[in-house]
């Protein structure tokens, strides 16, 4: 049974975990079904395939993840949005992430770098 984020910060979390150990598919699960992810720079990856070929690519190429420190996240009912302060230089980190209806929190958008 995969681990569920039971907080919109454990995503961040269970991200580094992840990508950490290789695991591509444990990455894209992270992501509701139709997910939104812009990366690479200056385009967006949309659903599950788009996103785990973007991961897959990523992982070959970035060998580990650092944990970085969390600003904090705003909340409106099953929404929220979450950020990072970057230790890469390329600026800040941001998500906005749902609450699901079986529980836990899934990434709806997702952008892990904002350059210039």
């Amino acid at each position: 049974m995969t681990i569920k984020a039971e907080t919109p910060e454990d995503i961040t979390r269970l991200f580094v975990e992840r990508a950490n150990a290789g695991d591509v598919d444990g990455l894209v699960e992270l992501y509701e079904p139709d997910a939104v992810l812009a990366y690479p720079p200056g385009s967006t990856s949309v659903g599950h395939d788009a996103i785990r070929a973007v991961f897959a690519t990523m992982l070959q190429h970035v060998p580990r993840f650092e944990p970085e420190d969390a600003l904090p996240t705003v909340r409106h009912g099953d929404l929220a949005l979450t950020s990072t302060a970057a230790k890469d230089g390329t600026g800040g980190r941001v998500q906005v992430v749902r609450r699901q209806a079986g529980g836990g929190w899934l990434r709806v958008i997702d952008r892990p770098e904002q350059r210039g």
